[in-house]
C-alpha cells in the first residue's frame, strides 16, 4: 500500500492514518456510461445542466444533492470557497450565518464582497435588518448572497441571521438541514454548534485556515455509504473493519460490461469535536515509530490553538506572554499525543504562529474544495468520508487524515444497557444494535432540550467534559494543564 508521501497533494484518494486507500470507480461505471444520466427525479434541463457531475457521481446521488439544505456558519475566505462549490453542485438551499461587517481586509480573500460593500448600510427589510434592527453597516452574508445566487439561480441562497442567535438555538433549528458547516470559529463556538447538530442527528463539519495551514473535522454521527467494486474471489465479511467502521451489507450486480460488481454497505461511527480534540491516536499509529514520526506537527499546534482560544478568548498575538503560553500548550499537546520530541521544532512553531489568523486564497481553495467534496459524497452516500480530522500543510504541500476517536456517551450508555462494558465490543453492531443506540441518543426526536444548556458556552463547558467519563476505554487527556515551562521549545 502506498504511503502518504507517495501521493501528490492534489490527489482525491483519502489518506487514512497516514496511508492512502484507493477509491473505486463511483457506481461501478465508467464516466461515459449512459445509465448515469437518467433518473426519474431529475428534469431534462437539470440533467443537461449537471451533466458532467452526474457522470462523475451518478444521477441518484445528484437527486440527493438537489434536495439538500445546507447551513454554513461564516463567510470568510474558506466559507466563500465552500459556498461557491456547493452552490455550483446544485444543492436545494444554502443558509449563511455571518453578521460581521464587511471590512477592507475582507476584499483580499473573499471574492463575493466588493469595495462598495465596506461601510454600506444594511438593506431595509433584509433578514438581518429584521432580526437586528440596530445594524447600520452591511454584513458579509448580506453583501455576498446576491452574487452567490448568480452562480446558480436554482439554489435558494439566504441569510440565517446572527451568530449570537444561532448559539441560542436547540436541535429543532438544525433539523431541516442535511448538513451543518462552521468555519473559522473558536473551539467553544464550534463545540456548541456541533452539540446541537448532533442532537438533531445532522452531519457537522468544522474547518479553519491559518495562512498556509488548515484543518477539517467531521462528525457525521452515524453514516452509511456504499462502495462499489469488482467482485473478488474472497467473500466480503459482514463484520467490523476498525473501531469506527463496519460492513453492514453486501449485494451484487452486473455492470454494463457484464462484470460482476460487489456493492458493499459500510457504516462509520463518529464522536463530537469535544471528544475528538482530546482523543489519542489510533493504536496502529502509536505502535509504529515510523507512523508516529509521520504525524504532522500541525496536529498538536491546532489542539494548542483551540486551548489557547478557550482559555484566553482570543488568537495568539506576537507578544512574549502569548508566545510563551502557546508554545507551552503546543509542547503539552505533543506529549499527550505521545509524539516524538523532534516532531515539533522551533522553525515550524515560528511559521505556524506567524500564519495564525491570515487568509490565503490557495489554502482556502484547497481546504474548501476537500470539505465540499466530502459533503457531496456524504449527501450522495458514496465513498469513504473523512474520519475524522484532515490536516493541510501548504508549506510542505502535504495533506493527511487521522482518526481521533473516543466512543461518544450514547454509545457507552448503549453498551452498558446491553451488558457490553468494553467499548471495543461495540465495533460489530448490526442494525438492531444501532437502533438501540439511536433510541438512547434521541435521534427520533426524544432527546430532551434540557440535556445540555445550549444557551451559553459556559453550560457546555460544564456539561460536555463529563461525557467523556462515561464508559470509555480510552483515557481522555486533560486539555487545560500546561507544563511548568520545562522542556518547552524556544522560539528565539
Amino acid at each position: 500500500m502506498a504511503t502518504a508521501e507517495d501521493v501528490p497533494i492534489g490527489t482525491t484518494d483519502p489518506i487514512m492514518n497516514g496511508q492512502v486507500t484507493t477509491c473505486p470507480e463511483p457506481n461501478g461505471q465508467n464516466p461515459g456510461d449512459a445509465a448515469t444520466t437518467t433518473a426519474p427525479g431529475l428534469s431534462a434541463e437539470e440533467i443537461a445542466l449537471y451533466d458532467r457531475q452526474i457522470r462523475l457521481w451518478g444521477a441518484h446521488a445528484q437527486e440527493r444533492i438537489r434536495s439538500a439544505n445546507i447551513l454554513l456558519v461564516s463567510l470568510r475566505a474558506l466559507g466563500t470557497e465552500i459556498a461557491k462549490n456547493l452552490t455550483l453542485a446544485g444543492i436545494r438551499s444554502l443558509t449563511i450565518i455571518d453578521d460581521e461587517p464587511v471590512t477592507e481586509e475582507d476584499l483580499g480573500a473573499q471574492y463575493f464582497v466588493r469595495e462598495e460593500d465596506v461601510g454600506k448600510p444594511v438593506r431595509l427589510g433584509s433578514p438581518l435588518h429584521s432580526a437586528i434592527p440596530m445594524l447600520t453597516r452591511c454584513q458579509r452574508a448580506e453583501a455576498a448572497i446576491p452574487r452567490i445566487q448568480e452562480l446558480n439561480p436554482r439554489v435558494d441562497v439566504r441569510s440565517g441571521g446572527s451568530l449570537a442567535n444561532l448559539i441560542q438555538m436547540d436541535q429543532n433549528f438544525y433539523a431541516p438541514f442535511e448538513c451543518v458547516i462552521a468555519c473559522d470559529h473558536d473551539f467553544m463556538t464550534l463545540s456548541t454548534i456541533n452539540t446541537a447538530a448532533r442532537f438533531a442527528n445532522r452531519p457537522f463539519y468544522a474547518a479553519g485556515i491559518h495562512g498556509f495551514y488548515g484543518y477539517i473535522f467531521a462528525d457525521l454521527v452515524m453514516h452509511d455509504f456504499l462502495v462499489e467494486r469488482e467482485k473478488s474471489n474472497v467473500a466480503t465479511a459482514i463484520a467490523a473493519e476498525s473501531l469506527t467502521r463496519s460492513v453492514v451489507g453486501v449485494t451484487s450486480k452486473k455492470d454494463n460490461n457484464g462484470k460482476n460488481i460487489e456493492v458493499v454497505k459500510k457504516r462509520e461511527m463518529y464522536c463530537p469535536l469535544i471528544l475528538a480534540n482530546s482523543s489519542p491516536l489510533t493504536p496502529d499509529v502509536l505502535a509504529s515509530r515510523r507512523k508516529l514520526k509521520a504525524v504532522p506537527a500541525l496536529l498538536p499546534c491546532i489542539r494548542a490553538l483551540f486551548e489557547f482560544q478557550r482559555s484566553t478568548g482570543h488568537l495568539p498575538g506576537h507578544g512574549a506572554q502569548d508566545l510563551t503560553l502557546f508554545t507551552t500548550l503546543a509542547t503539552t499537546k505533543l506529549r499527550e499525543l505521545q509524539l516524538p520530541a523532534e516532531t515539533l521544532n522551533s522553525e515550524f512553531l515560528r511559521s505556524f504562529v506567524q500564519n495564525i489568523g491570515a487568509e490565503i486564497v490557495p489554502t482556502a481553495a484547497f481546504v474548501g474544495g476537500r470539505l465540499s467534496e466530502d459533503v457531496i459524497n456524504v449527501l450522495g452516500m458514496r465513498e469513504q468520508p473523512i474520519q475524522n480530522f484532515a490536516f493541510f500543510d501548504g508549506d510542505a504541500l502535504e495533506g493527511r487524515i487521522y482518526s481521533l476517536y473516543s466512543p461518544p456517551p450514547e454509545l457507552a450508555l448503549a453498551g452498558q444497557a446491553m451488558g457490553m462494558m468494553d467499548a471495543s465490543a461495540m465495533q460489530g453492531f448490526d442494525a438492531n444494535g444501532m437502533n438501540a443506540i439511536n433510541g438512547l441518543m434521541g435521534m427520533g426526536g426524544n432527546m430532551s432540550n434540557n440535556a445540555i444548556d445550549m444557551s451559553t458556552t459556559n453550560g457546555l463547558d460544564v456539561s460536555m467534559p463529563a461525557m467523556g467519563q462515561v464508559g470509555s476505554n480510552q483515557a481522555i487527556a486533560p486539555t487545560s494543564a500546561p507544563t511548568n515551562g520545562a522542556d518547552v521549545i524556544n522560539l528565539d
